[in-house]
């Protein structure tokens, strides 16, 4: 099958070809043919499975059905909604591609840079908007937009944006919308409570799932280095040198342990930069623009600076620590395997994290090859850490919410588990 039999227009058809793909992937073959028939969708589909242009692709060609207003009188017509400033840029990214040949403006609304620029952008009226909830309704209730054309809704990622804690501000977003509008729901996991926000959220959707829920990609090799906690950052070096890696996404727990691990890297000739939430959106997209180039070997980055990352051929995905929530384990190795392509995902796990790691492999029905590297085993004498009452593995870390989160109550946090 090419994207030629899927009812995509010839402006279209020669902006995907210029991106250079020329087979469709099992998400875009399924999800294409249906958004054109202007049918709601509820779509499991991982990261790197090629879900952004499954959405984009049939969006830009609706639109392009009805003719546009132009300049200062054009409506949203279209709004994204994304859990990070990073899916977002990735995502206008893919709209200003596949759009090249067609007479629609976009604009790419987040927090984290000046809200005047953004104003202005939308003062000049635009077709689609791609953005982040808390700085959408800053912008509402500045009555900088106007969200009552909006025809196409899509909650990409939904699953993080409901573990961010944006569920409120999902539905505030929902009340400004008109009620008869085509909306799609993509997740790379399900949850109660996304089952329960697309039964508020769809009509009648079509179900498509490209793989099992919770599951990880067949297109990527998992392995387990078991080592001490304090001979980590000695192993990741030895891998990366040994094994010649050129282009290694690293995760940490915490900002704290983003910039550390980034400084020892670089002192052992490792270059490398670090990403996270209390970095600026410019040093943020510079270190991702450095990492792409090749200008810098290694990027550390925590779960929620991480989600947007777009690399096609990003070979190595590195688990410094496991994450406190497995889901965010599908996630983050999601990072490499993509579009078809093979990758490879290691952790490194010491004696305090076999219960996340007992908890992941329960999650994704995968036990995970265990391989140790010699000179590097763990010392049997050491025991785990004792567990605190409400520690780690019993709730998110407090490094990778966002402020959307952080506005919840314990009350309403209830609702909002995934």
């Amino acid at each position: 099958m090419s994207f030629t039999t899927l009812g995509l227009s010839e402006p279209i058809l020669r902006a995907i070809k210029e991106t250079g793909y020329i087979t469709p992937t099992p998400i875009q073959k399924q999800a294409i043919p249906v958004i054109l028939e202007g049918k709601d969708v509820l779509a499991g589909a991982q990261t790197g499975t090629g879900k952004t242009a499954g959405f984009t692709l049939p969006i830009l060609q609706l639109l392009s059905d009805i003719p546009t207003q132009k300049g200062k009188g054009r409506k949203v017509r279209a709004l994204i909604l994304t859990p990070t400033r990073e899916l977002a840029a990735q995502v206008a990214e893919n709209v200003d591609a596949y759009s090249k040949y067609l007479p629609f403006s976009h604009a790419v609304i987040f927090g984290g840079v000046g809200i005047n620029p953004q104003k202005a952008r939308l003062k000049k009226g635009v077709d689609i908007v791609i953005a982040t909830p808390g700085r959408l309704l800053d912008l509402s209730g500045q009555k900088a937009i106007n969200l009552s054309s909006v025809e196409y809704l899509v909650l990409d990622e939904a699953d993080r944006m409901l573990d961010m804690g944006f569920i409120h501000d999902i539905k505030k977003i929902l009340a400004l919308l008109p009620k008869k509008r085509q909306s799609l729901l993509f997740s790379a996991t399900f949850s109660k409570d996304i089952k329960k926000l697309a039964d508020t959220l769809l009509n009648s959707p079509v179900l498509i799932e490209v793989a099992r829920a919770n599951t990880t990609t067949s297109q990527v090799k998992q392995v387990v280095y078991p080592v001490d906690k304090s001979r980590k950052r000695e192993l990741i070096i030895h891998l990366i040198k040994k094994n010649n890696w050129k282009q290694v996404l690293i995760f940490t727990r915490t900002k704290h342990g983003a910039n550390k691990l980034s400084e020892v890297l670089a002192k052992r000739g490792i270059t490398s930069a670090a990403i996270h939430g209390n970095k600026s959106q410019g040093a943020r997209t510079k270190a991702l623009a450095n990492f792409k180039n090749g200008t810098v070997r290694t990027l550390v980055a925590t779960d929620i600076a991480a989600r947007g990352i777009d690399i096609d051929q990003l070979p190595h995905v590195i688990n410094f620590e496991l994450p406190n929530v497995p889901e965010d384990y599908i996630h983050r190795i999601g990072r490499t395997g993509r579009a078809g392509r093979e990758g490879e995902a290691a952790s490194l796990v010491c004696i305090d994290e076999k219960d996340l790691l007992r908890d992941i492999e329960k999650l994704i029905k995968t036990k995970i090859e265990k391989i140790q590297i010699e000179g590097f085993e763990p010392d049997p004498t050491i025991k785990p850490e004792p567990k605190k009452q409400n520690g780690a593995r019993n709730s998110r870390n407090k490094n990778t919410r966002s402020r959307g989160q952080n506005r919840y109550s314990k009350g309403n946090r209830s609702n909002t588990k995934s």
